[in-house]
């Protein structure tokens, strides 16, 4: 500790070690101002800090959504917009910031204390002494530009939100569940209506109010040298002393001071309308009110509870709603932790004419589930496994600890009571000994018996006319109001406001902070060892290739281990799909579904799928199984498992078992095909995950598994294939049964098992029953890379052009071009084509300023894909995708032919932001192994790449940067040289082809329907099975059909 002498201001108010995680949690707070400090010192490369204050409010005019934004344009001592990210691109940081109902919280995400250090004077300035100008409220908040539309960066991202479904029903639910007078009731994001009308003096009054010191709790997260943090937070307390409401004043502490919710009297159950032109499918959302969050027995129980209830397939609600009778995709469940948490119930996936009946089901079977003595045996399991859970979390996330302890600072005891109890983890010894008696009494007090709000969301094509049309009339009558000379004036007030917000940072401002050392920046070491055929890409020398040697085993597995200090076993399974015949591909999302979920064979006998999923949940953290984008092998699949070090042996007998004795169920595949079909309405109404997926389909040949894994392949095909298992089961059965045998084969097998390998018994002799009864005589298959799956377009971007698809369930617009890129870790143009998209890519930089920063879309990237052999450019969430692009194209130019500076500033920032880029792919012990093993297993780099890789990006010169933009990145804006998606909203369809084709753009409008592939397994559409629950599919494309002719 600090002496008290040096540190007279903050005293230390408790420390304490957890007992079931390598952390420290200390807490302090300041004698002078209130401020709240807790540190939980975790060991890795990063400290993450959330800068975190209670916000309460009355209204829904979205006052503290804007602070969110307006903190970042300035503050007293540092008056410009942009200048904290300016800073934290060189400090190896990142920022972010997000609103709650209940709290904002700035991020600052560090590689390393140094950085972090530098940073966090200027950045709580920002936070407490922002300048808050009327300019800045302008641009920010909302706007009417000179065309007579409505802007502004906040407006624009609620305006991306208010009329989905999932908005809609939220705010009738906290309509319901609260009074006037309790601020959960409200929308922190803001209405749009009511941001219309915010003034900048209202922001100003919620900032006096809330962001006192007294109501900020700093958490800080990682390896933090706390004698410096206590000695500038002290440093910077005397700097705001004259500028903040005093702190001695009388403070109503947000939530705990105020009005508490009333019981609710009675259930309501009520039907919601939200536009959607597929009025296939709907939502369903149901809420109640639960325990105290401050009751660590009680939420620990609601945990439990919930797993028991929803937390897998075995699991009641899932188990029947969704396994059995099909009414569901999924049943999700989560609780909101306040003094009168909320708990929601949504079934997902949901036939439009059976909602309410759904939601009616849901209840019968809790209440019959709470009429008969529980599965005491399952229910153990439970808290077992939420234990283990926890431990595995408190190890492996970041948030696990941030998360709690902003609870505790809303809503726990500032005697520091409550915060101590996450030292322990007690309350599951408690519930271990809890009767079948007492956890009924708690699911009736809680959930099945408890007055409840069920809101039934329904799909409507007429609400979505309803609003285009009353939005269009809206702005018509504002500009004929307004007329051209008052759009005019308002077109010049904005350029005024732009001016007056982007006034340029001076150099020598920014040179004042010298970019940090990397010394502090701690790297989780892992330290490799290979047995097996792994043993061809070297045998390190070091201890613990020693403990794998000692084993003498002639086990010919490919095996590479990774020893980190973890308490945990992370194993990955890594598989090519080379051998899987084509017209297999598309049984992949169908053969992963049923992986883990369908029957096996043991000793002659049948085991039923819940026995396997209870017996797999009892030795498990977790268990998956995957594409192998996790381990940047994009083609490939992984099985992967976290289990406890004496469970090694048992996750792998459980790999062979799910390999080899699994059977394959006509109704478990059945019910596999309800899920997959029930979840596709829904991801088909993401302009963003369908712009990836038409890209997919433009770029990947048929043998492709991410092609034939993909939503618009799903649709077709997995239908089809549903009325082919009701005539021709044995015919998908064999067809699956092929699949398995070209997937599980010895030469396709790559393990990784990342641990503490000192105590790991048996690691090398434990995998031989795995690879018993196979044939190990042949050498192992080279991994495919994603350009050897490439169509002719993909392999010749620029041929295909650029293709608008027309989407009616968004508001906006997302682009993906593609060009060609290199296609080799080693290649040398690499070293500045990182620094030149780190250049343009960083926040306040370049495409931030020219893109973001002028309205024409929330984000707009880089990337490069030396798998595929592509560069890529996205923008998403654009008002008008076109302008976005060329926007984005005129800045690249302006800094290849010179009109545009590289200030040594930002190029540092550049490289710091790769620096940051390394610690945030090795944040956690999992993490770092993985890390190596994606380095040398799968992209072939030694040991050196990324040291050698840092060595040259920091000598890479302004003139190879500028040449790697002219000749890799300017292309990605060229017509010839680029192909083009772009999804939008139908009234764009117009403006975004003529914008292409004036740009020299083979362009051409396609409805989503048209990207579909079947894999030659043929159908006829209208022939509807007898319960006809694909009729989602066949609606929506028909509508898209319907459109285009």
């Amino acid at each position: 500790m600090p002496s008290q002498k040096r540190m007279p201001h903050f005293k230390s108010v408790q420390k304490f070690k957890a007992d079931y995680a390598p952390v420290t949690i200390s807490q302090y707070v300041s004698e002078r101002t209130g401020m709240h400090v807790v540190v939980a010192d975790q060991k890795g490369p990063k400290v993450q800090g959330y800068f975190t204050l209670a916000t309460e409010i009355f209204d829904d005019s979205g006052s503290p959504h804007t602070l969110e934004h307006l903190i970042f344009m300035g503050s007293k001592s540092y008056r410009y917009k942009g200048l904290l990210d300016k800073l934290a691109s060189r400090a190896y940081s990142n920022t972010n910031a997000w609103t709650a109902t209940d709290h904002t919280a700035y991020t600052l995400d560090t590689a390393g204390w140094e950085g972090f250090a530098q940073m966090l004077p200027v950045y709580l300035e920002h936070v407490i002494l922002p300048t808050l100008t009327d300019e800045g409220c302008y641009t920010e908040v909302h706007h009417i530009d000179g065309e007579g539309n409505d802007a502004g960066v906040v407006y624009s991202e609620m305006q991306g939100v208010q009329n989905t479904g999932g908005e809609i029903m939220d705010i009738r639910a906290r309509r319901l569940l609260y009074p006037e007078n309790v601020g959960f009731r409200y929308e922190t994001g803001g209405l749009m209506e009511n941001l219309r009308v915010l003034t900048p003096e209202r922001i100003r009054a919620f900032h006096k109010e809330m962001y006192q010191p007294k109501n900020l709790c700093l958490v800080l997260v990682g390896e933090v040298d706390q004698e410096d943090l206590l000695q500038i937070l002290d440093d910077f307390e005397d700097t705001i002393l004259d500028d903040i409401p005093s702190p001695g004043a009388p403070f109503k502490r947000p939530w705990v001071d105020s009005a508490q919710p009333p019981a609710l009297k009675e259930s309501v159950v009520e039907t919601i309308t939200f536009p959607e032109e597929d009025e296939s499918t709907g939502e369903i959302s149901i809420g109640m009110f639960g325990p105290d969050c401050n009751d660590a027995v009680e939420t620990a129980a609601l945990n439990t509870l919930l797993t028991y209830l929803a937390g897998s397939s075995v699991s009641v609600l899932e188990n029947i709603m969704v396994e059995k009778e099909e009414l569901a995709s999924a049943v999700y469940h989560q609780w909101d932790a306040r003094p009168n948490s909320v708990i929601w119930l949504q079934p997902s996936g949901v036939a439009t004419d059976k909602l309410a009946h759904v939601e009616k089901r849901l209840f019968e079977i809790l209440k019959d589930v709470a009429a008969k003595p529980l599965d005491m045996s399952y229910m153990m399991d439970c808290v077992k496994r939420e234990r283990r859970r926890i431990k595995f979390q408190a190890e492996s996330s970041s948030s696990f600890f941030a998360e709690a302890i902003i609870n505790d600072f809303l809503f726990g005891k500032r005697d520091g009571s409550t915060l101590e109890e996450l030292g322990t983890l007690k309350e599951y010894d408690t519930l271990e000994k809890w009767t079948d008696e007492q956890w009924r009494d708690f699911l009736k007090k809680w959930i099945s018996d408890a007055p409840h709000i069920s809101l039934l969301g329904t799909p409507s094509k007429e609400m979505a006319a309803k609003i285009k049309s009353s939005e269009e009339t809206r702005l018509a009558a504002r500009r004929e109001e307004l007329g051209p000379e008052g759009l005019e004036k308002l077109a010049e007030k904005l350029k005024a406001a732009i001016a007056k917000n982007d006034v340029e940072i001076p150099s020598s401002l920014l040179q004042k902070w010298p970019v940090p050392g990397v010394e502090s920046i701690h790297f989780i070491d892992s330290t490799t060892a290979r047995s097996g055929l792994a043993k061809k890409l070297g045998a390190p020398e070091n201890e613990i290739q020693k403990i794998i040697n000692k084993a003498q085993s002639d086990m010919p597995l490919f095996l590479q281990f990774e020893h980190v200090p973890t308490n945990f076993v992370h194993l990955t399974l890594l598989m090519g799909t080379s051998k899987v015949a084509t017209d297999h591909r598309p049984l992949l999302p169908l053969f992963m579904d049923n992986f883990f979920n369908t029957p096996i064979m043991k000793d002659g006998k049948e085991i039923g799928f819940e026995d396997v999923v209870t017996r797999l949940e009892q030795d498990t953290i977790s268990y998956s199984i995957n594409g192998g984008g996790r381990v940047n092998d994009a083609e490939g699949l992984v099985i992967q498992f976290q289990v406890e070090p004496e469970k090694y042996t048992a996750a792998i007998e459980w790999i062979r078992t799910m390999m080899f004795d699994s059977i394959f169920d006509e109704a478990r595949l059945k019910a596999g095909m309800a899920k997959i079909l029930a979840e596709i309405p829904e991801a088909k109404r993401s302009g963003n995950s369908m712009m990836y997926a038409v890209d997919s389909m433009i770029h990947l040949d048929n043998d492709s598994s991410i092609k034939a894994r993909g939503t618009l392949v799903k649709g077709v095909y997995i239908k089809r294939l549903k009325k082919l298992l009701s005539s021709e089961p044995e015919k998908v059965i064999a067809s699956l049964e092929a699949l398995r045998n070209s997937l599980f084969t010895f030469d396709n097998m790559r393990v990784l098992v990342t641990t503490n390998v000192e105590k790991l018994p048996n690691p090398v002799e434990a995998w031989k029953p795995l690879i018993a009864k196979l044939d190990t005589t042949k050498p192992l298959l080279p991994l495919v890379k994603l350009d050897q799956r490439l169509s002719v377009d993909g392999k010749n971007p620029g041929n295909y052009g650029a293709v608008i698809v027309p989407m009616p369930t968004i508001d906006s617009s997302f682009l993906l071009a593609s060009a060609k890129g290199p296609n080799t870790y080693t290649d040398p143009t690499l070293p500045a084509l990182m620094v030149a998209i780190s250049f343009l890519d960083t926040v306040e930089g370049p495409m931030w300023t020219a893109v973001r920063g002028t309205g024409l879309a929330y984000g707009a990237s880089f990337r490069r894909d030396p798998d595929g052999g592509f560069v890529q450019f996205s923008i998403y969430r654009s008002p008008d995708a076109y302008r976005a692009f060329i926007a984005a194209k005129n800045v690249l130019e302006s800094y290849i032919n010179g009109t545009a500076k590289f200030e040594q500033y930002a190029l540092e920032g550049a490289v710091s932001q790769i620096v940051t880029g390394f610690a945030d792919d090795q944040a956690t012990m999992a993490a770092a192994g993985q890390f190596h093993f994606t380095d040398s297993v799968v992209r072939g780099v030694d040991d050196e790449y990324n040291t050698r890789m840092l060595k040259q990006v920091r000598a890479v010169s302004v003139e190879e940067i500028q040449k790697v933009m002219r000749e890799v990145l300017l292309p990605i804006f060229t017509a010839g040289k680029a192909n083009v998606v772009v999804t939008g909203a139908p009234i764009m369809e117009e403006g975004l082809t003529k914008g292409f084709m004036e740009t020299g753009f083979k362009t051409r409008v396609q409805p989503l329907s048209s990207f579909t592939e079947s894999y030659g397994l043929e159908g006829d559409e209208d022939q509807g099975d007898e319960e006809d629950d694909d009729d989602d599919e066949g609606s929506e494309e028909g509508s898209e059909d319907a459109e285009s002719e």
